[in-house]
């Protein structure tokens, strides 16, 4: 057997691009990436879309009616004929229900509609309540509903609004994916979602998403991105649509990990958001006296959204990080926070009022503790 150092070994089964594989304990057909993609495998290929609702082997483009029937009319089957998805008004479509053990390993979709009125959520095994639950734009890194570039290794956003996840999500029984539409509107739905059918480690863990909002943000309270975390995992991730209410910087907040008894200090606390993000200095391109946008595989500040002079007048910012090399781990339990603060007169901090979004990306082993209650409609909505 290949041996392995401790530390690689600890970044094998949830980094996409370790390209580091135990013989005997990992099928690289579920993980595979540049430095193991010339291994052959016996995992299966498959890939669900409106052309395949079961991504059944020899099974895809077989309509003969559909959404683009009138299209294909003069062609007729094989040609087209049913590439998207209609969800109505407060209707919930099943994107996918996969039986077997595997993993899903891409998913692109282009929601229409209101991204913050599309609940997407994600069961797997067994489970009657989600792992993953969030607004779809959210989930995509695209919290205030208007699309911004973002190229990353777990979520790329496309032109024009093609959202793409890389973040492997294994499963040992089934897997099912829904797309809710709170909206009274009905929207339309291009989707595919790419997964094997392999053998997956028995320390392979389970990826969960969630979503939590507060607006505005008590007068000296500091923002949760997620807490009530039990049992062993890693947290890999953090999105945040940040709308601020104040003139002047709004990031000198830090962010905290507490984990497996922490209690009033954290082991884990940063210097600033922007810091955390990866950015430094107030985001600011110091020639031209603006925020500056950036996107690159583990951090970004992917959107700023200015005040136009009229309706839109609060600036907003959409931002991510993630902890793909660098995962946050823990044994029992994990809350992690963010202070939200600007600067007042005399040179000291100013606790902000703000408008904030998140979604905490994690892998944790089952079975995970109870989501907060998503908010309710109007209380999701971007205004």
């Amino acid at each position: 057997m290949r041996l392995i150092s401790p530390i690689l070994q600890g970044l094998l089964l949830y980094v996409p691009l370790s390209g580091l594989a135990q013989e005997g304990s990992l099928d690289h057909g579920l993980y595979s990436n540049l430095s193991n993609l010339y291994r052959v495998s016996d995992a299966k290929t498959f890939s669900i879309s409106p052309e395949n609702f079961t991504g059944e082997k020899g099974k895809g483009g077989m309509a003969k009616e559909g959404t683009a029937s009138d299209a294909a009319r003069d062609l007729g089957q094989g040609w087209k004929v049913n590439p998207f998805v209609i969800i109505g008004p407060g209707k919930t479509f099943t994107l996918a229900e996969i039986n077997g053990q595997g993993a899903i390993q891409h998913i692109w979709m282009t929601p229409t509609g209101n991204w913050r009125f599309s609940i997407i959520r994600m069961y797997w095994d067994d489970e009657t309540e989600p792992s993953v639950e969030a607004p779809v734009g959210d989930f995509f890194a695209m919290g205030w509903g208007k699309y911004a570039p973002i190229s990353s290794l777990a979520v790329c956003v496309n032109p024009g609004s093609a959202f793409n996840s890389y973040w492997p999500m294994p499963f040992r029984k089934k897997a099912r994916i829904t797309l809710e539409n709170l909206d009274n509107q009905e929207m339309r739905l291009y989707y595919q979602i790419d997964y094997t059918l392999t053998q997956v480690p028995k320390d392979a863990a389970y990826f969960h998403a969630q979503f939590r909002r507060v607006n505005p943000l008590p007068y000296k309270q500091v923002y949760t991105i997620v807490d009530n975390l039990k049992g062993k995992g890693h947290f890999v991730g953090t999105y945040m649509a940040w709308g601020v209410n104040n003139n002047g910087w709004w990031g000198e907040g830090e962010i905290k990990f507490y984990m497996d008894g922490d209690r009033e200090f954290p082991t884990i606390s940063g210097t600033g958001a922007e810091d955390y993000f990866g950015g430094s200095y107030n985001f600011e391109n110091k020639e031209k006296k603006q925020y500056e946008e950036f996107t690159t595989p583990y951090s970004g500040l992917a959107q700023v959204i200015k005040p136009d002079g009229l309706y839109q007048s609060q600036q907003r910012f959409g931002l991510y990080r993630w902890h793909i090399s660098d995962p946050v781990r823990f044994e029992n339990e994990l809350r992690v926070t963010i202070q939200a603060l600007g600067w007042r007169s005399g040179g000291r901090y100013l606790p902000l009022m703000d408008d904030i979004a998140s979604v905490a990306y994690w892998y944790q082993v089952e079975p995970h503790a109870p989501f907060p209650k998503l908010p309710a409609k109007d209380q999701l909505e971007v205004n």
